[in-house]
């Protein structure tokens, strides 16, 4: 799988959410090594072992690993000749004991993971080592019970201390030490216990001046009682440490003679905490094994993108069954590229061996590739333009593409001239499909609309669009097309009714006003009848004899007015100045205030800021709205 598709699908967080669940290293190296699997045989042996582990897991069971965040790298050293420290003993103890509790643990589960049960049936009993380990280390340091001569050599130790410390005692007790010593206890320095003397009385004490205090006002001086003591406690701690090396080496040695076995184990084991981490995270997500097929056919029942919160609108979707291509319309921001990775990411999630966000009788595709090209592909390194960068990206997917693949295209034909895009998109669509693809799509453009409502095996699909609120409803909708709600929302954002009736007449008869007008200047103008007005002037309706406040005036033959709460157009000859909007407000007044209360016109504030809040409660408005009708 190419690092463009697993970057552009943000499988990348998915791999690193997985491998955060691993417990030993080994197993996340592992993780990060896996690569989606095109090979059906494989694919559902992984999904069988993700599904058994969760059932596991969903048991409140907890997995006996133990002493594995390290072993690889502690057998590392042992095939290197290095000899473990007790702590790297007990891990490694730690870890041939998990051989034998995993064994016992899946075999006590086998009904309810057979095939796990299966892969730690192979796991052998190291109980000698182990036992061995435990009884010599102790308290992460040989144990004085590791050996006689270890024993003997410690109790000799303990008995020249006692003999040192005794002696120290007594020279601070004695009077006429006491004018000497500038602290009455015992420190060790460079492995030599000292007393604190004074350093004007350092020729005064019989002993060796071990260390010098920073200022020079102390120095630290062994008595001479002492001194053939310390050497041989010096003696008999070397003693010590050379049979402490002796054992660790034997006990190393041991597990150096299992060294093929233990490599088993260990790729055994890391196998299983890989297996439990893809269960842990699709545990997190809340999925569900999908089926698999190499057939070609994806079919996703309620499905969620795993990064989005779990209350996004679920994804209804075939693919593969009645048509072979997709191709989604829409608004801006209404999900269709969502629309697109959420199949992307959960096809890669399926061919991982994780369980997907997704509903009973789904079934996913397991293909030989999958391409995808979304986003900016600007590369200013090659000076290539967004366009350039999508062609390039996209000449690359056609020279791969065959059977059992996955196109995913997003915006395609955007960035260029329209009419030009629109075609090459076809043209595009056309031959992946020829090759043999399944293709999904998404557009503005019509003609691609068009294309995909007259092609036999295309399938139009829409994103759903409130009209009330201008918010998307992220819900696709298969065979039918949309468009980008642009006279909707230019309407609600109070354009002229004039003005939406020319889009509307534009977008079919394309009979341009092309003809030159002649503007005469602003102070040759005398007719009251042409009077131009400012917005917020009062002016009194003549056929009405109502007073209303002028929203816009374009210059046309129709003026934008605010009467009786609503907005219309009204004849500029029917229009009667009654006074201008300087003279009834002051200089900066926000004139929008004159056209709506205060709560809508922050709402509308906050909605152009961008509050979440404000959509929120837009929501809501509309949802109280449909229930009351």
């Amino acid at each position: 799988m190419n690092n463009e598709t697993i970057t552009k699908l943000e499988f990348d967080q998915i791999k690193n959410s997985v491998k955060e669940k691993a417990i030993g290293q080994h197993s996340r190296d592992r993780i990060e090594a896996m690569q989606p699997q095109h090979h059906l045989a494989t694919v559902q042996t992984w999904q069988q072992e993700t599904k058994e582990a969760r059932r596991i897991l969903d048991s409140n069971q907890h997995v006996p690993f133990l002493g594995l965040d390290n072993v690889d790298h502690l057998m590392a050293q042992v095939k290197k000749g290095m000899i473990l420290t007790p702590a790297e003993l007990v891990n490694f103890a730690d870890f041939l004991r998990s051989s034998r509790l995993l064994h016992q643990f899946f075999s006590k589960n086998q009904e309810m993971a057979p095939l796990l049960a299966n892969y730690a049936d192979a796991l052998p009993d190291f109980a000698t080592i182990e036992d061995a380990i435990y009884q010599q280390i102790q308290h992460q340091q040989v144990a004085d019970t590791a050996s006689r001569q270890l024993r003997k050599l410690r109790h000799q130790m303990s008995d020249i201390d006692q003999e040192i410390q005794d002696k120290l005692q007594r020279f601070l007790r004695h009077a006429n030490n006491q004018t000497y010593i500038q602290d009455a206890i015992v420190v060790k320095k460079m492995d030599h216990y000292t007393i604190p003397i004074k350093a004007s009385y350092k020729h005064k004490v019989d002993g060796n001046i071990i260390e010098q205090s920073n200022k020079g006002m102390t120095v630290f001086v062994e008595p001479n009682s002492v001194a053939k003591l310390n050497e041989k406690y010096a003696l008999v701690h070397a003693e010590a440490i050379a049979e402490e090396y002796q054992i660790l080496a034997e006990l190393t040695g041991r597990v150096a003679e299992q060294e093929t076995t233990i490599d088993d184990v260990i790729e055994t084991v890391t196998a299983l905490d890989v297996i439990v981490a893809r269960a842990k995270y699709s545990r997190e997500i809340d999925g569900h094994t999908p089926a698999v097929n190499k057939d070609e056919r994806i079919v996703i029942h309620h499905g969620r993108h795993p990064l989005l919160p779990k209350d996004a609108v679920p994804l209804d979707i075939a693919l593969g069954t009645d048509y072979r291509g997709l191709v989604i319309t829409g608004p801006n921001a209404g999900g269709k590229t969502v629309t697109l990775k959420t199949v992307g990411l959960l096809t890669l999630m399926t061919m991982f061996g994780l369980q997907i966000p997704a509903a009973a009788g789904t079934d996913i595709a397991v293909f030989d590739h999958i391409f995808v090209d979304m986003g900016d592909q600007q590369d200013l390194g090659n000076a290539l333009s967004t366009f350039s960068g999508h062609m390039h990206n996209i000449a690359q997917i056609l020279n791969q593409t065959g059977r059992n693949t996955l196109v995913l295209l997003d915006e395609i034909g955007s960035g260029t001239e329209p009419n030009e895009g629109a075609a090459l998109a076809i043209a595009i669509m056309e031959t992946l499909y020829d090759q043999g693809a399944l293709l999904m799509a998404t557009t503005h453009y019509g003609e691609i609309k068009r294309f995909a409502e007259t092609h036999e095996d295309f399938i139009p699909a829409a994103m759903a669009f409130d009209q009330e609120t201008l918010m998307p409803k992220y819900q696709l909708k298969l065979g039918v097309t949309g468009d980008s709600q642009a006279l909707w929302i230019a309407r609600k954002m109070r354009m002229s009714t004039s003005l939406i009736r020319r889009a509307q007449r534009y977008m079919t008869d394309k009979a341009y006003q092309t003809t030159k007008r002649q503007f005469t200047h602003q102070e040759q103008k005398s007719s009251e009848s042409a009077m131009r007005f400012n917005r917020g002037d009062r002016v009194l309706l003549t056929a009405t004899k109502q007073e209303a406040l002028v929203t816009k005036d374009t210059g046309e033959l129709d003026v934008e007015v605010y009467v009786d709460g609503q907005f219309s157009d009204q004849p500029r000859k029917r229009l009667e100045l009654l006074a201008t909007a300087a003279e009834l407000y002051p200089q900066g007044y926000n004139l929008d205030l004159l056209f709506t209360d205060y709560a809508s016109y922050k709402q509308a504030h906050d909605l152009n800021r961008g509050s979440k809040k404000a959509q929120r409660q837009l929501r809501k408005e509309a949802e109280t709205r449909r229930e009351l009708k």
